[in-house]
């Protein structure tokens, strides 16, 4: 596992909690679902390119689906 894997994990789980607390707050599903995946996936990707990518789309999806 390379550093640069584990700052971007640190990265998008900090961003996580941020979502699954405001989600929580508020009761809206989608930042709190985020939030959590957000926070889990980064265990799971090694791949630094596929971390990235998955992780900015997570970062966006709340900004784009309003539910």
């Amino acid at each position: 596992m390379s550093e640069s894997v584990l700052l971007w994990g640190v990265l998008f789980g900090s961003f996580g909690l941020g979502y699954f607390l405001y989600g929580k707050k508020q009761k809206k599903m989608v930042p709190l679902v985020c939030g959590i995946v957000l926070i889990v996936f980064p265990y799971f990707v090694s791949n630094l390119y596929l971390l990235v990518m998955a992780g900015a789309v997570l970062l966006a999806t709340p900004y784009f689906v309003r539910l």
